[in-house]
């Protein structure tokens, strides 16, 4: 395991061990903390964390963990990579209670295919049609990434990935890969994306693609779509500017543009102050690519949007014009950034997917994969 971890310290002195990744404290007492914390980047349990470094999980198991505490209470949640179900619990001195769940089941079966690929160790999974026979025939390939800072998709939480699952049904291999700079590896691991917030992430994107192609003979590499929502938006739009020999069709949800654009402290936490790294932040940016887009892209943005302001995509739209390169937009009326709408949701769904079979030349449903409600 690294040592190169997040640890927390009382009183200047460490007493989490080394290679347990902290990612949040729980509780404190006098005797000591409860930690959330992964062993592995995959995993996120709880900790009990004494003051002379005495440390105690309180879950295991491939599972994905979190809590909050009041006193003597912590309700605890726990999730995996078999079922979508997410499990509630009350724990006190008095015992351990369940919380009754009474949420809906996803119309699909999600079944999680993980691996670690490239010397880098990147956490991947991969989603096949409900049904598929290996060898059977080989699929076009979707790659879904977040693939920016502060956020992971390859964990063991199933219901995470409802939507990929969906889509793969459609007909299409589904990749999730998360690559540099994302969390639950390190501070280093972080820093990599120090000053560039382009290159280096679609690298191991695509590093991850070709060794899994390498892998698994069913994946396509010659039919190749991305589709990502805010940073993997950013993502997707980029995928398709700077590698349309790996990417052949991009779709760019609530995309970030340009950082000078974003929130202050996001962009200048890892690029600097746009006054004195100007050069970084056109590095980092999609507007001064417009001119290399040479592959189908289509931009969806709400017009509600207050994360991502929809003043990213227009500018984008309009230098991707000014370079005559042809490119579609979706404006979202009263939807903000991440689609609350439920029908909106599932309307969106459906338009990539035909996006995706006309610019993958796949057939509709029951020529391919296997068609179904939405998740």
């Amino acid at each position: 395991a690294t040592t190169d971890t997040n640890r927390v310290a009382r009183d200047g002195v460490f007493i989490s061990p080394a290679g347990l990744q902290v990612n949040g404290v729980v509780d404190s007492s006098a005797e000591g903390l409860l930690v959330l914390a992964s062993p592995d980047p995959m995993e996120q349990h709880l900790y009990q964390i004494a003051n002379d470094g005495t440390t105690i999980a309180l879950t295991s198991g491939e599972s994905w963990n979190t809590a909050v505490a009041d006193g003597s209470t912590f309700v605890l949640a726990t999730a995996n990579s078999i079922s979508p179900r997410v499990d509630y619990q009350v724990v006190h001195h008095s015992g351990t209670h369940a919380i009754s769940s009474h949420a809906q089941t996803p119309n699909v079966i999600i079944k999680t295919n993980f691996s670690s690929v490239c010397a880098t160790q990147l956490r991947t999974c991969v989603f096949w049609p409900t049904g598929h026979v290996p060898g059977s025939q080989k699929l076009p390939v979707i790659m879904s990434p977040y693939g920016g800072p502060h956020a992971q998709m390859v964990t063991h939480i199933c219901g995470a990935h409802a939507s990929d699952q969906w889509l793969a049904d459609q007909g299409f291999a589904v990749v999730v890969v998360d690559g540099r700079g994302t969390p639950g590896r390190g501070p280093a691991w972080e820093r990599l994306i120090k000053q560039d917030l382009a290159m280096g992430i679609l690298a191991d994107q695509v590093s991850a693609l070709h060794a899994l192609g390498d892998q698994l003979p069913d994946l396509d590499l010659d039919r190749v779509g991305i589709v990502g929502w805010s940073f993997g938006g950013y993502l997707a739009a980029l995928a398709v500017l700077e590698r349309p020999d790996v990417f052949h069709c991009a779709v760019a949800g609530a995309p970030v543009t340009e950082w000078r654009l974003y929130d202050t402290a996001y962009s200048e936490r890892y690029l600097g102050d746009p006054h004195e790294s100007a050069e970084v932040y056109d590095q980092s940016s999609l507007l001064t690519r417009a001119e290399k887009l040479q592959r189908p892209l289509l931009l969806i943005h709400g017009l509600a949007d207050d994360n991502v302001l929809v003043a990213h995509t227009l500018q984008f739209s309009s230098a991707l014009l000014a370079a005559g390169r042809n490119h579609s937009v979706l404006p979202l009326s009263g939807v903000t950034h991440m689609t609350p709408q439920e029908v909106v949701a599932e309307n969106l769904l459906k338009t990539e997917v035909e996006f995706f079979r006309t610019h993958l030349q796949i057939a509709g449903p029951g020529s391919i994969g296997v068609s179904g409600p939405t998740p």
